[in-house]
């Protein structure tokens, strides 16, 4: 196992795959330019978003609840420009029936993998379109999703109160946009029954 500390050294995916943090086991990074950067624990609109989208996607067995994870499942992306991170962590990811035996040890994604079916992100509050949280989920995450071939993306953002589901058509994604009593039309889960506001009524 890796033990160094995470700032004292870079580490290639590969090692980082091995790091084991003694300080704190639960904790999360992302592998920016060969550093590991400690995640800040996620809000609590956050998580009751991304449970909502596992309660929906359960009771309507669109996916087994086994190929449906919550934050702890990271997925492994080409980093395409500096500063990216080559880990990203969605807060909600629907997988496929292959994937339940490679992640019995480590619940990671690799490039060697078949891409997720879904991932969505719920973007934490930003002020503009310039701020780091919304350049990172709009643009960079996209480009990465993209380029691992995930065949859908959500932007699930409250600041907006809309959705935008991203389908991967030629390599690129192709957004739709969906607010109020819109009903979400994903390609792929073409079953779902859920509006964008009933995405954010957990927030009430």
């Amino acid at each position: 196992m890796v033990r160094a500390h995470p700032r004292l050294r870079r580490y290639t995916f590969e090692e980082y795959l091995t790091y084991e943090d003694n300080n704190n086991s639960d904790h999360r990074y992302e592998l920016i330019d060969g550093e590991l950067v400690p995640l800040a624990p996620e809000s609590g609109l956050n998580s009751f978003i991304a449970q909502e989208l596992l309660w929906v996607f359960a009771i309507a067995r669109l996916a087994p609840r086994s190929q449906m994870r919550i934050h702890d499942c990271e997925v492994q992306v080409p980093v395409l420009q500096k500063g990216d991170a080559a880990n990203r962590y969605p807060d909600f990811v629907v997988l496929r029936k292959e994937h339940w035996q490679l992640t019995q040890k480590r619940q990671t994604i690799t490039l060697e993998m078949p891409p997720p079916r879904l991932v969505a992100k719920v973007v934490s509050p930003y002020k503009s379109h310039q701020d780091d949280n919304y350049r990172r989920d709009y643009r960079n995450k996209r480009l990465q999703y993209a380029a691992r071939g995930i065949p859908e993306y959500w932007i699930v953002d409250p600041t907006e109160e809309q959705v935008v589901v991203l389908q991967l058509e030629s390599g690129k994604y192709v957004e739709t946009v969906f607010r109020g009593d819109s009903r979400l039309i994903s390609p792929v889960f073409p079953a779902l029954d859920l509006t964008a506001q009933q995405v954010f009524d957990v927030a009430e």
